[in-house]
């Protein structure tokens, strides 16, 4: 598992499998039993703290990337790998939770 992959995830509420965006620091992952982690939405609001993405990132339609929603998961409810997100729709992500926590 690798910072920006993105992974479908067994929630809980709902009940359901969603895929979401790896966010935690790629140093730590491999020491911890859970991860950061942003849901991705097929609904697509136009947020500030919104990030597109779609076909390019693995995903089947044009989805948002929602870092007002981002939580901590247990890595053992990761259940496969879809896609990876570039360079460029990272910092894009970094850039869009700076926004969604008010550090910027």
């Amino acid at each position: 598992m690798n910072r920006g992959e993105v992974w479908f995830y067994a929630f809980t509420r709902p009940d359901k499998v969603r895929p979401v965006v790896v966010i935690t620091r790629q140093e730590v992952i491999g020491l911890l039993h859970t991860v950061m982690v942003a849901p991705v939405t097929s609904t697509i609001r136009g947020a500030p703290s919104e990030v597109i993405v779609g076909p390019g990132e693995g995903l089947k339609h044009d989805s948002a990337v929602n870092l007002d929603h981002v939580q901590t998961v247990e890595t053992a409810r990761l259940r496969s790998r879809v896609g990876r997100l570039g360079q460029e729709k990272m910092a894009e992500v970094c850039r869009a939770l700076a926004i969604a926590t008010g550090c910027r």
